[in-house]
């Protein structure tokens, strides 16, 4: 006869499942690829000048802290470019135009500025439109040659940044309203055009932060949650067991290139109607010839957040914040160039750290999981041993 008033067992700490699940392992491969950079950062500092190593190191680590507007501020771009190529990972390519992308986005962002007389609640609100459209028009393109003639989405997009920058560059210098040749960059854009600040003082952080973040958000829900997002992820995986399931392979390509191109075009709005921190002024961009850095910036952000939209928030922030502490190590006789050493090891690392990460989460099983593990049921052992 069964004891029915039998209280159920209460359930313990189970260390070794929390240890297998994805989320765990793509956080501690991360912070462990950030842990190796910074190392190997400190290792160069030192080698560089030994007497100043430890305060230029403090400078990367916590000079962020003090510049947290600016962070946000130069964490925007990226995080939008780092959501671009880690979108497109999630069906299987490579988005590397993401910088062609952005620099056509801001292109039609600056247009809508300067040549388009729109009040002043709607003149920023259309110019940000504009610049995703534009985004997405030059991820279009790619998508197409992929999906019709199956070219490689790397060849294309990465020729498509050269011939973006160069038609941009173009367009610029042969506007009288955009350019000013004697200063080599754009006009100042009209107030009505930029985006509205966050109010932090002598920072040029704005509303732009906010829609990433949301944008970021809704990105992980259609992946996790909806059907198209299931469609994508499974094309991604196995493109020939997803044709024969009936989803539309083909179409689901262009429309990742699209969406993709059109989150890079929103980056390139996001900075370039940033509301300057000097009265009158506004941002603006430089004709010369040389591919966005935020793009490439943003497969790094997409790397380290193994392209999950939410790690992408934090590690495009992370990105920001020890740039920007980068920038003042030259306080103390350092190159800035020497975070750029640092973030490139760091994605150096997180390439590999999936490896290093399974062998020390094996590691933390064998010495710790003896004491986090929940021993099975008594009376199942029973049944299991009859």
């Amino acid at each position: 006869m069964q004891d029915n008033n039998k209280s159920p067992q209460k359930k313990g700490f189970d260390l070794k499942a929390i240890t297998k699940t994805k989320g765990f392992s793509a956080f501690t491969a991360a912070l462990l690829a950030i842990v190796l950079g910074l190392i190997f950062g400190f290792i160069v500092m030192i080698f560089a000048n030994p007497d100043r190593a430890m305060a230029g190191f403090r400078y990367v680590i916590f000079g962020g802290l003090g510049r947290f507007g600016d962070v946000l501020y130069f964490a925007t771009p990226i995080m939008m470019t780092g959501l671009a190529v880690g979108f497109a990972f999630k069906m299987g390519l490579f988005n590397i135009g993401a910088s062609g992308q952005y620099t056509m986005g801001m292109f039609f962002a600056m247009y809508v500025g300067f040549m388009w007389d729109l009040p002043t609640g709607l003149h920023w609100v259309v110019a940000i439109f504009a610049g995703m459209i534009g985004g997405m028009l030059w991820g279009f393109i790619p998508g197409i040659f992929k999906a019709a003639l199956n070219v490689n989405e790397v060849i294309t997009s990465i020729m498509f940044n050269y011939i973006g920058m160069y038609f941009v560059d173009m367009w610029v210098q042969s506007n009288a309203t955009m350019y000013i040749a004697s200063k080599s960059c754009t006009n100042y854009l009209p107030s009505s055009v930029q985006i509205p600040s966050l109010g932090i003082a002598g920072s040029n952080v704005n509303f732009g932060i906010i829609f990433a973040i949301i944008t970021a958000i809704i990105l992980f829900i259609v992946l996790q949650k909806t059907t198209f997002g299931y469609e994508l992820k499974a094309t991604g995986y196995n493109k020939y067991a997803s044709d024969y399931a009936g989803m539309k392979g083909k179409r689901n390509i262009v429309v990742t290139m699209m969406i993709a191109g059109g989150l890079a075009g929103l980056g390139g709005a996001f900075a370039i109607l940033a509301p300057s921190a000097i009265a009158g002024s506004s941002m603006t961009y430089e004709p010369i010839n040389i591919i966005a850095a935020n793009g490439f910036n943003g497969i790094a952000v997409a790397l380290l957040g193994s392209s999950n939209p939410l790690g992408i928030i934090f590690s495009a922030t992370f990105i920001s914040h020890i740039q920007r502490g980068g920038t003042l190590a030259n306080l103390v006789g350092f190159k800035p160039e020497i975070i750029d050493v640092v973030i490139a090891v760091i994605i150096y690392f997180s390439a590999f750290a999936m490896i290093m990460n399974s062998t020390l989460a094996k590691f933390i099983k064998t010495r710790f999981g003896k004491k986090g593990t929940v021993l099975p049921n008594a009376n199942s052992e029973t049944k299991e041993a009859k």
